[in-house]
């Protein structure tokens, strides 16, 4: 492999599009993205965020939560609530459609999919390297 990483790059690139692909493919006749169902799945660990606090825990901009909130709201996946106190803001709530187990084992399958025929220290191995690799462009400064 070049010094640079170009390959390792390239391969991890090619991960995330055929995931992509799939799970979008495949998630269509249950009404949902990749992008949609990972904020469904984050949104069940701080149901009753904000949407300015989900953006920041999906780390993506707020103008695209909106938009995936908008939507999963149009389907009935979510509704927005009131916040006591602020008239301003909204609180985000899952609903009985995003709760169905449906979902959340399709999710699972397909992620077992992925990872067929990798063991958990190589799982592991591989989790610790995409981590070290976050962290090092997290600190990377032009100069």
């Amino acid at each position: 492999m070049p010094a640079d990483g170009t390959q390792f790059f390239d391969a991890l690139q090619s991960v995330v599009r055929a995931f992509r692909r799939q799970f979008d493919t495949n998630a269509r006749e249950i009404g949902l993205t990749l992008s949609r169902a990972r904020l469904i799945r984050t949104l069940t660990q701080i149901e009753g965020a904000t949407q300015a606090e989900l953006a920041v825990e999906l780390g993506i901009e707020a103008p695209s939560a909106k938009r995936q909130i908008d939507a999963l709201e149009r389907d009935g996946f979510l509704e927005r609530r009131g916040l006591d106190g602020d008239a301003r803001k909204r609180a985000l709530y899952l609903t009985d459609r995003a709760k169905q187990q449906e979902i959340s084992q399709f999710s699972t399958r397909i992620r077992a999919q992925a990872l067929e025929g990798i063991s958990p220290d190589e799982l592991a191995t591989a989790r610790r390297v995409l981590e070290q690799i976050t962290e090092n462009i997290a600190d990377y400064k032009i100069e």
